[in-house]
């Protein structure tokens, strides 16, 4: 066989294998809208926050407190800027009305979005409202849904929301991602009622607030048991600066 084409056909195998193998990026990142706690509350550095994205190289990015046209950040749709410093595609999904803007969570993708759910959460006791936001992508030719919220801090509602959580996806056939910050630590009922259908990226998704010396675990990146997620490179990125939380990332494998 002629040599060239021998390589030529190792070259095609080793791709073949390359894109078979290829993980799903994900990071989930509360942004404290942009405002670096070391700064003044006037400061607003959405910058950093698309480096430490582009720098991660995420397919998939869940965000939570985005200010959309809000005085403190200088009246910025956080969610489109991030997407355009980015080069990314996005959602924004509306929690509360502030001001006279919104404020809420906001999802970016490297692959077009293809379907868009918004949902709000339910609040047994009175409080803020909160957001669930789902889409659907393509991914390594698999159709993914990914999902994001931030729970409240309240004990009922956080049980709730979780529990509205599992009941929209419980007869889901396609994988899921769930991202957020859950307010909730792994032994809190929420994380318990969303471990009926999910599971985590470790034992531990690691320690990501408050960002200086980080002591507790409320972020989380999950996917539905039933898509047989295999979990690699988990880490809390060590950024001490951009917000009051480190960004968690992972890669997974679906089948």
């Amino acid at each position: 066989m002629n040599h060239k084409l021998i390589v030529f056909i190792l070259i095609l195998f080793g791709s073949i294998f390359h894109l078979s193998a290829q993980k799903i990026r994900v990071l989930s990142f509360n942004i404290h809208h942009g405002n670096p706690p070391s700064e003044k509350e006037s400061v607003i550095n959405l910058d950093t926050i698309a480096q430490i994205i582009k720098h991660s190289n995420a397919d998939l990015v869940g965000l939570q407190e985005i200010d959309v046209n809000l005085a403190r950040s200088y009246n910025e749709d956080q969610a489109k800027k991030l997407a355009e410093l980015t080069g990314m595609h996005y959602i924004f999904s509306k929690g509360i009305n502030l001001e006279k803007g919104e404020y809420g969570t906001a999802i970016l993708s490297k692959q077009p979005i293809e379907h868009v759910e918004k949902h709000f959460l339910p609040s047994p006791v009175e409080s803020e409202q909160r957001s669930l936001s789902v889409v659907e992508v393509s991914i390594n030719k698999k159709k993914i849904l990914f999902a994001n919220t931030h729970l409240d801090l309240k004990d009922k509602n956080k049980i709730a929301q979780a529990k509205f959580i599992t009941s929209r996806f419980k007869n889901e056939k396609r994988p899921i991602i769930l991202v957020g910050d859950l307010n909730s630590e792994p032994t809190d009922p929420a994380i318990k009622e969303l471990g009926t259908l999910f599971t985590k990226t470790t034992s531990q998704n690691g320690f990501t607030f408050p960002q200086d010396n980080p002591s507790t675990e409320i972020d989380y990146i999950m996917v539905n048991t039933a898509s047989h997620p295999k979990f690699v490179n988990h880490r809390v990125l060590e950024e001490k600066y951009a917000s009051d939380h480190r960004p968690l990332y992972v890669e997974i494998d679906i089948k």
